[in-house]
């Protein structure tokens, strides 16, 4: 199953921010259509990590855009959006 929301928004400090602290949930990162990687967790925190370089793999992707879903359940949720969009940088 999709995204429920599938809302791009730029990949930038400022559109991270305007996201609510705290919010738990799955959220992904893409460029120009090509999934770069599904995460779970504080979606805010989570995010501003990456764009700060926390993980080279998905640094030299150069994500333009991020979506996002609240849920409680999101190490399920997570799963299943991995096996949905076969991010690049969530392949082992």
């Amino acid at each position: 199953m999709p995204f429920i929301e599938p809302t791009l928004r730029p990949f930038t400090r400022s559109d991270i921010l305007g996201f609510n602290p705290g919010e738990l949930g799955v959220y992904g990162l893409l460029k120009d259509r090509q999934w770069i990687y599904i995460g779970k967790g504080d979606i805010r925190i989570r995010l501003l990590a990456h764009l700060n370089g926390d993980d080279d793999n998905i640094s030299q992707q150069q994500p333009s855009h991020w979506v996002a879903e609240i849920t409680d359940n999101y190490q399920v949720r997570e799963l299943q959006l991995i096996e949905e969009y076969q991010p690049l940088c969530n392949k082992k």
